[in-house]
């Protein structure tokens, strides 16, 4: 199976390259990797004593992020090595000053394996959730250098878990110890007779607590709330945005809106705008309007979403019709009743507030206009429904912690 497993490697990336020639996307994915050993070998010596943490994706990264900054903090003369597999993760923190070294993970060979772990020198590898390369963990065991998985979840439709699924079973092994974020995961695993595992929870409820510390105001928001209601929706698709258009257009409520779409390309937030039949204003124009005199605020641009949310009184995080549902923890943590489309499963944090009643699922444009009337109209429900949000962070946040006081055991 090794042998089947390393070929599929192979010709997967020999037909990227092929692909990269024709998508942007597929060639940041290529032509990043061909600069990793590069940027090793001028970045790493080997005197130094590196902490590697792969993650798969943006999300990934913000999720072992509270674990990357007490590392940080405790082994000051180390070097933190980030690594990506795709391009929506590096493209987008490539820069940033939370690792020393960050770079493309090299596909998943066992030429590319044994090259990497030479240059990189790691005394401990973290991988975040579910990024698990059988390549990497065997030649990791093999050369005696400590693996742990953070904030994973399991589920029993896995291919760990099937009949025919030995080799990543024997993968999974290779890891000193798993993470998990629920007491389902560790059934799981224990099933398959892996036992080094801990129920730690979500490491993003350390990193949205954080956010409560930092300083969220925003005087153009103030400005256009003026002390009004204000609804915020955040990352929003266009399945979404049909549902919102359709509020907005008709409701008679005295609301303001914030709309931040996913999408900030100019033909889409013009046509966001074109659509909404309410007075609106666009961030990037915001200093040629009175703010307080309109209805709907657009933001076409990126970073800023996350201190919105301490505006709103209630929250719509968008991707829950088809996409993938975006962070809704992070208007959780300020106390608000936030809402989401149907498709939720497999997203533990929104599963369980949709069963609490702090998060509420819609489907359809009524589902909506209805909840919206409840929300609008009563603000002990609003109250009600925050309250649980909060709670349930503060509850469940610590996962950190516990990953760091193990890390201690192996560094």
């Amino acid at each position: 199976m090794n042998s089947i497993y390393n070929l599929i490697a192979r010709i997967a990336w020999f037909n990227l390259k092929i692909v990269a020639r024709f998508n942007s996307k597929i060639k940041l994915f290529v032509d990043g990797r061909k600069q990793t050993n590069t940027i090793l070998s001028n970045s790493i010596s080997k005197q130094d004593h590196v902490i590697w943490v792969h993650a798969s994706s943006l999300g990934e990264f913000e999720q072992g992020l509270p674990v990357i900054e007490q590392l940080k903090s405790i082994y000051s003369s180390s070097k933190i090595l980030v690594t990506f597999f795709s391009p929506s993760g590096y493209e987008v923190k490539k820069n940033t000053d939370a690792a020393d070294v960050i770079t493309y993970l090299p596909i998943d060979t066992k030429r590319n394996v044994k090259r990497f772990i030479q240059l990189a020198n790691p005394k401990l590898a973290i991988f975040i959730k579910y990024e698990i390369w059988p390549n990497y963990l065997k030649e990791l065991k093999a050369q005696e250098i400590p693996s742990i998985l953070v904030s994973a979840i399991f589920k029993k439709e896995q291919i760990y878990f099937k009949w025919f699924g030995g080799f990543m079973r024997n993968s999974l092994r290779n890891f000193n110890h798993i993470f998990v974020q629920n007491e389902k995961s560790q059934l799981l695993l224990k099933s398959i007779h892996f036992s080094n595992t801990t129920i730690a929870g979500d490491t993003r409820l350390d990193r949205v607590s954080e956010i409560l510390e930092r300083d969220n105001s925003l005087s153009f928001m103030k400005a256009f709330c003026n002390d009004k209601l204000c609804v915020v929706a955040g990352s929003t698709w266009p399945e979404d945005e049909t549902i919102l258009i359709d509020y907005i257009n008709h409701t008679t409520e005295k609301v303001k809106f914030v709309i931040a779409p996913h999408t900030i390309r100019k033909d889409k937030i013009l046509g966001l705008m074109g659509a909404i039949t309410k007075k609106t204003t666009l961030y990037s124009n915001i200093n040629e309007s009175n703010l307080a005199q309109n209805e709907v605020l657009i933001i076409d641009t990126i970073g800023l979403l996350t201190k919105i949310y301490s505006y709103a009184n209630i929250v719509y995080v968008g991707g829950g019709f088809e996409t993938g549902l975006h962070n809704t923890l992070e208007p959780a943590v300020f106390g608000v009743p936030v809402i989401i489309g149907p498709k939720y499963k497999g997203f533990k944090e929104a599963e369980d507030l949709v069963q609490q009643k702090g998060i509420f699922s819609i489907t359809t444009n009524w589902d909506f206009n209805e909840l919206m009337k409840k929300l609008v109209e009563n603000s002990e429900l609003r109250n009600k429904s925050g309250a649980i949000n909060s709670r349930y962070i503060s509850k469940n946040k610590g996962a950190s912690i516990q990953i760091v006081d193990h890390i201690r055991t192996l560094l």
